[in-house]
């Protein structure tokens, strides 16, 4: 297996999960290899899940401390926020222009059954109250009592986890040489976990195929089926980004399309494996250094970009969604509310804090439109397929701006990433 390329081998696993997964479901959803094929996958994402908190705190503070050596700090983080508006803007024009084109909510085949408020959702209200930490590591607890037993999980809210590291980086560096040993031990414990990190991404291609066998045994063809209008008009947007969106930014910049790709294709892969931003940011970070942007950008670009900049979840995804929704009941939307839709996939994509789902950001979409939020419960049912597809193109995301913004401020290092033959002459 050494011999062959990491993206062969995940290609190898998908193939391996598809067969096992229809076979496992031929046999019966109970059956040992279903019960297998869920473990396996279940266990490789609980181990990214395990790495989110400690790599988001101590990349977030180790952005704040590498824009001490940018000069030109303030202009360079106006320009990536310029362009991850910018690229959101069209992201959502896409998938609104989609949503009315195909109207996938008119004829589904989806039962009315399924419509039901979910667990999680998500409001302006309950977004900006999540920005004030109830506590230093952003840890909740919650208690549920079944059958007159109490059971407690933890979780962490990480948007909290943002904003302590932020106000944390930014005091060890205005209190000078006394936060430096803290900045240090930082940038150590960064190193530490993006290793353990880069042995469990080894895990990929065993993940891949669990997580994709099981999903064939949970959800077959025939929930596909009944929403396939709407996913193919999610993965028609998705496409529309990846594919020709940014290869047309990348031109426009004079950057070389294949070698953008080239470079950020294992980050790409990891993502729609993962449907993680935040367990692929390590190798998203090293894919935009080999293509150029100085270390000390890419640092800080690359973790904020994993948190806030989600075309794939935020944008053409809360569109189609909100568009289905509306279709399927009935509702008629105006331009006001199509205004709302794009303001809130600009401005409201940190909601999704680079975790697996865009179930938040969905039900804050819903929930600003004043659409029944029970709509969202319609379209749980295929959404980690959906969700592998959104990722990949948050990832390629995550890695353009950061790129267009180091090659328009002159700072990108990689010469042969500039296609010369777009690049005007002097």
């Amino acid at each position: 297996m050494t011999r062959i390329s990491f993206s062969a081998q995940v290609f190898l696993g998908m193939a391996i999960g598809l067969i096992l997964g229809f076979w496992a479901r031929s046999v019966g959803e109970t059956s040992a290899l279903a019960e297998t094929l869920r473990i396996v996958g279940e266990t490789f994402v609980q181990l990214l899940r395990a790495l989110v908190v400690p790599l988001v705190f101590t990349a977030i503070v180790a952005s704040i401390a590498a824009l001490r050596d940018v000069g030109n700090a303030a202009r360079l983080v106006g320009s990536t926020l310029i362009w991850f508006a910018i690229s959101a803007l069209i992201a959502v024009s896409i998938g609104l222009a989609l949503g009315m084109l195909i109207q996938p909510g008119v004829q589904t085949g989806v039962d009315v059954a399924a419509a039901v408020r979910p667990a999680t959702t998500g409001s302006w209200l309950d977004f900006l109250r999540g920005l004030v930490p109830s506590n230093m590591l952003g840890l909740a607890a919650s208690t549920k009592i079944t059958d007159g037993a109490a059971s407690t999980t933890l979780s962490f809210n990480i948007l909290q986890i943002i904003v302590v590291a932020i106000a944390l980086g930014v005091a060890a560096v205005r209190i000078g040489s006394a936060g430096e040993a803290f900045l240090i031990f930082n940038a150590s414990a960064l190193a530490i976990f993006r290793q353990i990190l880069r042995w469990v991404v080894r895990l990929t291609p065993i993940g891949t195929a669990g997580l994709l066998g099981h999903a064939v045994v949970q959800y077959g063809w025939q929930s596909l089926s009944a929403l396939g209008a709407f996913a193919g008009a999610v993965y028609i947007g998705l496409g529309l980004v990846l594919l020709v969106v940014y290869p047309t930014l990348l031109k426009l910049n004079g950057l070389s399309v294949r070698g953008f790709f080239s470079a950020a294709w294992p980050a790409i892969q990891l993502g729609f494996v993962s449907r993680s931003s935040i367990a692929t940011l390590p190798v998203t970070e090293a894919a935009v250094e080999r293509i150029g942007v100085p270390k000390s950008y890419a640092a800080f670009a690359v973790p904020f970009a994993a948190t806030t900049k989600m075309d794939g979840c935020a944008a053409i995804y809360p569109a189609v969604a909100a568009l289905f929704v509306a279709q399927y009941y009935g509702i008629t939307l105006h331009a006001s509310d199509f205004l709302l839709i794009v303001i809130v996939s600009v401005v409201g994509s940190a909601a999704t804090a680079g975790l697996t789902g865009a179930l938040v950001m969905l039900t804050l979409t819903l929930s600003t439109l004043g659409l029944p939020l029970e709509g969202a419960g319609l379209l749980l049912a295929i959404d980690p397929i959906l969700d592998m597809g959104r990722t990949a193109v948050n990832v390629a995301g995550q890695a353009l701006i950061p790129t267009i913004v180091a090659k328009r401020q002159g700072m990108l290092e990689n010469i042969s990433l500039v296609d010369p033959a777009l690049v005007p002459s002097a």
